[in-house]
């Protein structure tokens, strides 16, 4: 190889290299400012908790869309809380026993449109979307602790005018949310249904963690394909499924750059006792394919049947962190079989 050839190879390479670290640095650089944004105290002005009108437009055209799938005749109310106003959409006879939906973390309530139907017929179905996430909630406090959230849930409940003889489903953050509220007020649940519960019965994966931190970076190829990974199962299966998991990655994605940043609450992991401490029934499900966790789907419902035989634990085949979408005619039946036998009927 010619001197000149070499040099102009050289030459390419360090450009190159160079540029791998600006961008590096640039891609650090922003996150760190994002994370200087999370621990800003609240300012309610006219887009909060949007970042501009032009996003919180977009965000919500999407959202409302989706809204437009909502099966069932559904109403729906802001329930202002002293952490903010709460959206719920109420579906269901007015005089069924009050089931009470929580969504995933960078989900809404909306993420339940394939089970609504099936529970709607016999229970009054309240899909909330979490005061400190997407959706329609607006926060106006910084929850900042895992009994913030308990009060926050604890005042949302009795502003529904729902005292006692509750039915608590939650999915993943929603159903660390829930496990939560259910050690500290038990005396108003009649049922618990933890759905892949976030932490809860093991620590995340690393490959959980790996994505999560992806997410960061400001273009959607990561964010769809974390929300592809963890949903594996649906991505790859009917028009339908794959339809709903496009809606779920366009939410979070929309979501993470339309909504300002905000230091979420990191789900704990439940001691032995706190698991032998239920004082209601206690549904624990899971797929067979769960990611989230840094053990397997089976070895969570061992540990469930080893520390507290009394909960109802089981494992769905052929799904993972989709389990609602997935199994959905399965796992409403188990759902709606297990709040049945828990002293509803």
């Amino acid at each position: 190889m010619t001197k000149p050839k070499k040099k102009k190879l050289l030459k390419i390479f360090g450009i190159g290299c160079a540029t791998v670290v600006l961008v590096v640095l640039g891609l650090v650089g922003w996150i760190a400012l994002q994370v200087r944004a999370m621990n800003r105290p609240v300012v309610v002005d006219g887009i909060h908790p949007f970042k501009s009108v032009t996003k919180r437009d977009r965000y919500l055209a999407h959202y409302d869309a989706r809204a437009a799938n909502w099966p069932v005749p559904s109403e729906t109310a802001y329930v202002d809380t002293s952490w903010g106003e709460t959206f719920v959409r109420i579906s269901g006879p007015e005089d069924g026993p009050p089931l009470v939906l929580l969504p995933g973390a960078n989900a809404t309530g909306l993420m339940y449109e394939p089970n609504v139907a099936a529970w709607s017929e016999r229970y009054r179905v309240y899909a909330v979307d979490n005061v400190f996430d997407f959706g329609r909630s607006i926060y106006v406090r910084n929850l900042k602790t895992p009994e913030d959230f308990v009060d926050w849930f604890d005042e949302l409940l009795t502003k529904l005018g729902l005292e006692k003889d509750i039915h608590l489903l939650g999915l993943s953050y929603g159903g660390w949310i829930a496990s939560q509220y259910a050690l500290a007020h038990p005396e108003r649940l009649e049922s618990l249904v933890l759905v892949a519960p976030a932490a809860t019965v093991a620590w995340f994966s690393s490959d959980f963690i790996k994505y999560g931190i992806k997410c960061l970076i400001p273009h959607p190829h990561f964010t769809k394909s974390m929300v592809n990974w963890i949903m594996e199962d649906a991505a790859n299966g009917t028009p339908e499924q794959q339809r709903q998991v496009e809606d779920a990655a366009e939410n979070a994605w929309l979501g993470l750059r339309s909504f300002k940043f905000k230091q979420m609450v990191h789900p704990t992991v439940l001691t032995d006792e706190e698991w032998r401490s239920f004082k209601v029934p206690v549904l624990f499900l899971v797929g067979e394919n769960e990611v989230i966790y840094s053990i397997t789907g089976a070895e969570a419902v061992a540990k469930i049947n080893r520390v507290a035989p009394e909960i109802e634990a089981e494992l769905f085949t052929g799904c993972g962190h989709d389990i609602t979408l997935v199994q959905a005619s399965r796992f409403n039946q188990r759902v709606m079989e297990f709040l049945a036998g828990s002293g509803d009927l």
